[in-house]
């Protein structure tokens, strides 16, 4: 299901539980309120807050399950069937924050109030989450049944179709996970543990978190008296040792405990209306030199890698005077026929904020690449205002999407223009939505740049926009060259992605990054590796694994914008109430996935699959089941997973190469061919929905009542021909005035 047809879903849902009936009494009692459109349609309804809804695929079962109303009964169906919203009665939510990731579980209690006590529908969970996030488990409680989510390892090939197969458990917009419980009958209460992973944004020296809590308001109960209570816990883990300076925050918290590193906030209150603003809150470190440290954990027991864990760091101070470096960029932009429309007026427009941002000692050179590269200038270009001006010019009139994809023979292009670079960081900011046969063989060339000390390699920045390209391929480019890799699953967040891209890669402080004084130890392994730069806007995290013994204190070293080198002491110490393998698993299984897909080892598929295991984070080689019963129960046996229900995957998959030669725009998928039968059905539902969806059976009764004999024959006949197809769709909304 798309966000747009969840959405509509949606929109059917709120007025079909227009038939709910509240009582005679209605001084006594508050209906739910209405939203105000202030979004577009597309995204008005999509969930802003943990959401549970009824999945109502036959109207007639809609109505208050303690006072029945007794309404007209409405004859079709809804299809696709329609969501309403259930009344959320208690909501809390849990953050534990450690550098840049949070742990955010939520459990909320609703209702199924629109459905007829005698009567069972199945229940659609909808969890939005924070920035890059990734469901970690789902668990839900009703009347005695419980449903819980887990990771397996597909064993065989019979497995591997059923979860091919699998049409739940999926993501909307990237960021809203999903999934459906079955036949939970009407009046029950649903309790939802939901629980996932998410990146703090650090920006302008502060890391932030937002939690998606803007709770729409027709999930409000109805009724005055109703006890609405909501609670936030927030655990802010700091390795730094430094003071922890709180900035903002969305809800009033009050502060529990603070030790060296460590705060806990909490807010609880019985509310009248849901929250209706996002949990957000930010917080700095109290230095105004960059800081770092590493920080220590051995490993557990049933861990399948017995080496040393470790987590280096190096966060920029609040002292922001320090010269960044100078750039030598080269904008690699897709313009294949599929990036028609907003997805390249949307990097049009990045382009040119870019552009903007460049400082006059800066360079630039723009290629656009189809089936061919097409370039702005023959070489690079000095950011004065006349170059700039031309740019703009040029990307107005010349960025025209149209043909294939071929990204070596630009690349190629940019490597070359950049290989005269001394005093200036030389940078690659390539922008695609599509996959290539040749990816491979462009890593390789990076690979050598690497291994040729003679020449400096490129910073390579990498932004990938849909489905269809190979984000790990992206990846990899962007570790060889040490620079950062973002993603743009939807149109919307293309500029702002693309923008945050290039403002990391516009303020380096600190490059070519090394740690020193590990020669006692007898092997270490680093994710990722290079090391990426120091940057005003993104902190340097590192993490691994190492066996021996390492000393009381190391040291980073790399270049200043000024060519000097410079050192920052780490202070070695163990992790305390700091869980390195869970804080860095998704960060270290996309790494290693990246490798798997460049080296074609399944030995690192089966590392990935056992840590995806371990951590409970999805990857692209374990797959999430859908388990009913009690959870202890279900994992001492065997077969539990196989008869367990399979959710849809969650990685994001190696490209598409049929999609990218077919430029095929963002979001649409490529079907199999449709049978003669459902095109038949197709066609005469879409004729005959617009003009029946929202006339009510009682109007429509009335109205052929009125007609003369011939044409009431004529009606009898087309609605019988109709109904063959199965395509007559009454609407749900009754007329007020039918009787």
């Amino acid at each position: 299901m798309a966000a747009e047809e969840f959405a509509k879903a949606v929109e059917f849902g709120l007025k079909l539980s227009k038939r709910i009936y509240y009582g005679k009494d209605s001084s006594s009692v508050t209906p739910p309120e209405t939203e105000t459109m202030e979004k577009s349609p597309a995204e008005s309804n999509l969930p802003t807050a943990p959401m549970v809804y009824a999945v109502i695929p036959d109207p007639s079962v809609v109505d208050n399950p303690d006072i029945p109303s007794y309404q007209p009964y409405v004859h079709g169906k809804c299809v696709p069937p329609a969501l309403i919203p259930l009344d959320m009665l208690g909501i809390s939510i849990n953050v534990d924050c450690y550098l840049d990731t949070a742990f955010v579980s939520v459990h909320g209690t609703w209702r199924v109030h629109c459905v007829k006590r005698s009567r069972k529908c199945d229940c659609r969970i909808a969890i939005p989450m924070g920035g890059q996030g990734s469901v970690l488990g789902v668990e839900v409680d009703i009347s005695g049944r419980s449903y819980h989510t887990q990771l397996i390892v597909t064993q065989d090939k019979s497995d591997l179709v059923e979860a091919a197969k699998a049409q739940d458990g999926f993501l909307l917009k990237s960021q809203i996970y999903t999934l459906k419980v079955p036949q939970v009958e009407g009046g029950c209460e649903l309790s939802v543990k939901a629980s996932w992973s998410q990146k703090l944004i650090f920006r302008d020296a502060q890391f932030s978190l937002i939690v998606p809590f803007t709770v729409p308001a027709y999930v409000n109960p109805a009724g005055k008296n109703v006890a609405r209570r909501e609670m936030i816990q927030l655990n802010m883990n700091s390795p730094t040792g430094s003071e922890i300076l709180c900035r903002v925050s969305s809800h009033p918290l009050k502060e529990l405990r603070r030790d060296a590193g460590n705060l806990v906030f909490f807010y609880e209150a019985d509310v009248m209306k849901w929250s209706r603003v996002d949990f957000s809150f930010s917080y700095s470190v109290s230095s105004s030199n960059a800081v770092g440290g590493m920080l220590l954990q051995s490993p557990c027991l049933y861990d399948f890698d017995q080496r040393e864990i470790f987590c280096c760091y190096l966060i920029p101070g609040t002292n922001q005077s320090k010269k960044v470096f100078k750039k030598d960029v080269v904008f690699i932009i897709d313009t294949s026929g599929s990036m028609q429309g907003a997805p390249l007026k949307s990097v049009k427009n990045a382009l040119l904020m870019a552009l903007s941002k460049l400082n006059a000692e800066d360079r630039f050179n723009i290629i656009a690449f189809s089936g061919k590269p097409y370039s702005f200038s023959s070489h690079m270009k000095v950011a004065n205002s006349e170059a700039k001006g031309s740019a703009a010019r040029w990307i107005t009139e010349e960025l025209i999407a149209d043909g294939g994809t071929n990204i070596l023979l630009p690349m190629n292009q940019a490597i070359q223009m950049l290989s005269e670079t001394s005093c200036s960081v030389p940078m690659i900011f390539l922008v695609t939505d599509g996959t290539v046969e040749d990816e491979r063989q462009i890593c390789n060339v990076i690979k050598g740049l690497n291994a040729d000390k003679a020449s400096l390699c490129p910073r390579i920045y990498t932004l990938g926009i849909g489905s269809y390209c190979n984000h790990y391929f992206l990846q990899t480019l962007a570790h060889m060259g040490r620079g950062q890799y973002d993603a743009s699953y939807d149109i919307d967040s293309i500029d702002s992605r693309m923008q945050r891209l290039f403002t990391i890669a516009s303020s380096i402080i600190l490059s070519d990054i090394n740690i020193d004084g590990l020669d006692g130890i007898d092997s270490v392994e680093f994710y990722p590796f290079p090391i990426p730069d120091l940057s005003y806007e993104s902190p340097v995290i590192i993490s691994g694994r190492y066996s021996g013994k390492l000393p009381d204190s190391i040291k980073a070293s790399g270049t200043m914008a000024d060519m000097k080198r410079s050192t920052i002491k780490l202070n070695v110490h163990k992790a305390r109430d700091f869980p390195l393998d869970r804080v860095f698993a998704r960060r270290e299984i996309n790494i290693l996935t990246a490798r798997a897909w460049l080296s074609e080892s399944k030995q690192i598929e089966v590392k990935v699959a056992k840590m995806s295991l371990q951590t409970g984070v999805p990857s692209e080689y374990a797959c999430m089941v859908l388990l009913q019963g009690e959870k202890g129960k279900q994992e001492k046996e065997d077969s539990s997973a196989q008869r367990g229900v399979y959710l849809r995957s969650l990685g994001v998959g190696f490209g598409n190469l049929l999609a990218t030669a077919e430029n095929l725009p963002l979001g649409v998928e490529k079907h199999k061919p449709t049978e003669p039968t459902e095109i038949i059905l197709r066609a005469a539902s879409n004729c005959c929905t617009r003009m029946l969806d929202r006339v009510c059976c009682m109007c429509f009764i009335k109205t052929c009542s009125k007609v003369n004999d011939q044409c009431a024959i004529v009606f009898s006949q087309l609605c019988t021909a109709l109904a063959c197809f199965e395509c007559l769709n009454c609407c749900y909304d009754l007329c007020a005035n039918c009787g």
